[in-house]
Order: C-alpha cells, then sequence, then structure tokens
C-alpha cells in the first residue's frame, strides 16, 4: 500500500493554478475579450442607471413626419425603432436577456452534460451504453430544428427560451467529458485508489472531477457564445423572447422591414450579438491555452 501512496497523491491535480490569471492576462486577445464582456456585463447590470430611456417607452418625438424611424442623433444616440422608443436603450436592457439566457441555459447544459459524461465514461457497462445511445440520438438531430420543435410546443418566455436551449446544448459536454473520464478511469493512480479500497464518491470527487475542471471551465465558457447565438436565432424567428421584452433577436426579427431605408435598426443589435459572442469565444480560447498543460510553452 505504501507503494502506491506515492502515486496517487502525485496524481492531485490543481485545476486552476496561482499563475494561470496572470498567464491569462498576458494574452492581448484575452485581456481584449475581458474588457469587452465585462463592458456588456456592466451596461447589462447597471442598465437602470446608464440607459437613457425606458425600453418600451414610445416617444411622440420618436418618428419622423412620416412615421419612419429616427436615425442616430443627439438625442438618440443609436435612433430609433418602428414605435419610436430608443434603440440605445432596448439593446442595454437585451443585453440582460442574451446574459441571463447564456448563463443560465449554458450552465444548465454544462452540468447536465458533465454528469452524464462522468457517469457513462467512469461506470461503462449497461450505464455507459443507455446514457451514450441517448446522447447520440440526441445529437443526431440538428440543435436549431430541435431547439423549435421545443419553442414551438411551450409558450414562448425567457426561463422557457433558456430550458428549451439548455435540452440542445449538453451533448457536446456531455462527449467531451465522456471521452476525458474514460481514459482517466484506466490510469495507474485510479486504480491504485480502487485496490486500496476507496469508495466510488471519493474517487469522482477527489481524483476524477478535479482532471475534469478545466475542460469543463473551457466549454462551458466557449458554450455561452453559442447559447447568445441560438437565443438570438429563435428570437429572430418569432419563437423566443417575445415582446416587448427586449432581446437583440427579436430587435433584429421587429425591425427587419426596415432593414433598407433604416439599416442601424439592424447593424447595432448585430454587432452586439457578434461582440459577445466574439469575447466569450476569444476567452475560452485562451482559457484552453492557459490550462492545458500540453499547451504551456507555446505561442
Amino acid at each position: 500500500m505504501s507503494v502506491t501512496d506515492p502515486l496517487v497523491e502525485r496524481a492531485e491535480p490543481v485545476a486552476v493554478d496561482k499563475g494561470a490569471l496572470r498567464r491569462l492576462l498576458e494574452r492581448k486577445l484575452a485581456l481584449f475579450a475581458l474588457v469587452l464582456i465585462t463592458m456588456i456585463v456592466g451596461a447589462a447590470l447597471l442598465a437602470p442607471l446608464v440607459a437613457p430611456f425606458d425600453p418600451n417607452e414610445q416617444f411622440f418625438d420618436g418618428l419622423t413626419l412620416e412615421g419612419a424611424p429616427l436615425p442616430p442623433g443627439p438625442h438618440f444616440w443609436l435612433g430609433t425603432d418602428l414605435l419610436g422608443r430608443d434603440l440605445l436603450s432596448r439593446l442595454i436592457y437585451g443585453a440582460q436577456t442574451s446574459l441571463v439566457i447564456g448563463v443560465v441555459a449554458n450552465g444548465v447544459a454544462a452540468v447536465f452534460g458533465a454528469l452524464v459524461g462522468t457517469l457513462a465514461g467512469f461506470f461503462r457497462g449497461w450505464v455507459e451504453t443507455v446514457l451514450m445511445r441517448f446522447t447520440d440520438l440526441m445529437m443526431a438531430f440538428p440543435a436549431l430544428l430541435l431547439a423549435i420543435t421545443l419553442a414551438a410546443l411551450f409558450r414562448p418566455s425567457l426561463w422557457i427560451v433558456a430550458m428549451v436551449i439548455a435540452m440542445v446544448n449538453w451533448v457536446q459536454m456531455a462527449r467531451v467529458v465522456y471521452t476525458e473520464t474514460r481514459s482517466l478511469s484506466e490510469r495507474e493512480f485510479i486504480t491504485a485508489e480502487r485496490s486500496m479500497g476507496a469508495s466510488t464518491p471519493r474517487i469522482l470527487v477527489k481524483h476524477i472531477l478535479p482532471h475534469l475542471l478545466s475542460s469543463i471551465l473551457v466549454f462551458g465558457t466557449l458554450g455561452i457564445s453559442t447559447t447568445v447565438l441560438l437565443e438570438a436565432t429563435l428570437s429572430y424567428l418569432g419563437i423566443g423572447v417575445q415582446p416587448p421584452t427586449p432581446s437583440w433577436g427579436n430587435i433584429i426579427y421587429e425591425n427587419q422591414t426596415y432593414f433598407t431605408s433604416a439599416p442601424w435598426l439592424v447593424f447595432f443589435p448585430g454587432v452586439a450579438i457578434i461582440a459577445l459572442a466574439l469575447g466569450f469565444n476569444l476567452l475560452g480560447d485562451a482559457l484552453r491555452e492557459v490550462l492545458d498543460p500540453t499547451q504551456k510553452g507555446r505561442h
């Protein structure tokens, strides 16, 4: 037993070492992503303070004499929409919707996917067969088509959309965690722990999960951008978050008829969607390089 004890001790990983944050901030793209995400999150959290107007207030002077939206100007910085509402205010409050759905939906998907992948990779046998065949079945359906079907079955709302997106986004996490767990369960330090009589919960909590944390963190971060894009797509199709609740996707949906005469109504929410997705993609890539031991020393 004493021979295997050092082996088990050396197998204990440190998911995020003390220098991880420093190495992350040394990367210019990661720093840019953090600044971008912080600005969007800050605007969303402080929306009542930073938004110039109520997002649903319709202004009598918010339309031209012909009833068309106003272009960007000194009073309405990003112009107005087809109902005379301030576009900037709606974009700021729309950030709340995108972030809530992005964090909640992706969080649920990450936890459920990690649980399925860990159980299937560790227990094998019929547990692996049932869970991974179910995962394969879910992966066989196009994510957008499945999300549209589920959204059509339920009455669209903020939380329903979040749960629908979570139901179609967990499979990628499950696959990644399953592969890593299966590989880890065959390692010598796991065999040593079993021979020493360690219980299954102890092995999972003390040895398997710490090795998985970096992958879960990286793929969870990358998944937020996918979630934001999927929410915007569903809202654009009219089956996502319903008006008057502002969402970047339904802002484009509501104003698409003015695409040629008032392009700012489509351009600005499109830029917001791209900026948030880009920020989380860059951050996820940087985290993968910082937390993956095989990437250390590479540029």
